[in-house]
């Protein structure tokens, strides 16, 4: 068994993953194919905690655009990755790896409150552990959450899965077929060329607390693997 370079993981999930070539709501071939390559992983023995959007069903931003208060908005959006959370539970799940899903919105007869120790004692234990609901505050998104949480458990790196590039190019690839990719940036690289890969706050959180972020290709089955394993795919950006 080839040995994993990572052994505990944050990966980070966009809600239109989910959605495949639908573009909204979730698909269950995709849901499937994303259980096998997290079985994958876990098969390794790497703790895997999973940080979901809900894009695919509601978005916050949108919702405060249309003249929705931006608080009740999010909210909203923080419900939808509660329903991705559950779909890819039960992905994992039926392919047998134990998982919970923590919410950091209290419901309780849907999920378990988030419990940093509780957290950690689940991965321990070889479950996969999915953080739903965002950091529970509006105007604060997954890519934030992804990066909290990371610095909370202690993840060595955060996996950022794309559906639609395989990595972070110097423009849009889809509408600028110059776009230059990039092998390995700097936070400070990313923010200040406004590359779009995360949010601010979550760049400066990966920046000040020293976590590398991997962001690749998730249409090609194996590549979470091949990213825990050390192989170079994709971006990788770095502190410095």
């Amino acid at each position: 068994m080839t040995t994993a370079k990572y052994q505990r993981i944050v990966l980070k999930l966009s809600g239109e993953a989910l959605s495949g070539d639908q573009g909204s709501g979730i698909d269950p071939k995709i849901i499937h194919s994303i259980a096998r390559q997290v079985k994958e992983v876990a098969e390794l023995g790497v703790e895997v905690a999973i940080v979901v959007g809900g894009g695919n069903i509601w978005r916050g931003k949108v919702g405060s655009e249309m003249g929705m208060d931006r608080a009740s908005a999010d909210y909203m959006g923080m419900l939808a990755t509660v329903m991705n959370s559950l779909a890819l539970q039960d992905g994992l799940e039926m392919i047998g790896i134990p998982t919970r899903v923590q919410t950091s919105i209290e419901m309780r007869q849907v999920a378990e409150p988030y419990i940093r120790r509780k957290a950690i004692r689940h991965l321990e234990k070889n479950r996969v552990v999915i953080f739903a609901a965002g950091t529970g505050n509006p105007y604060f998104s997954t890519d934030t959450t992804a990066a909290l949480r990371a610095a909370e458990i202690e993840a060595e790196v955060i996996l950022m899965a794309k559906n639609n590039v395989d990595g972070v190019y110097s423009a849009d690839p889809l509408v600028n077929k110059d776009a230059v990719k990039y092998d390995n940036l700097s936070y400070l690289d990313m923010i200040n060329e406004g590359l779009g890969v995360m949010d601010s706050t979550a760049s400066s959180l990966c920046m000040d607390n020293n976590i590398p972020l991997i962001v690749f290709s998730i249409t090609e089955n194996g590549n979470i693997k091949r990213v825990v394993q050390g192989e170079t795919i994709g971006t990788t950006i770095r502190g410095k």
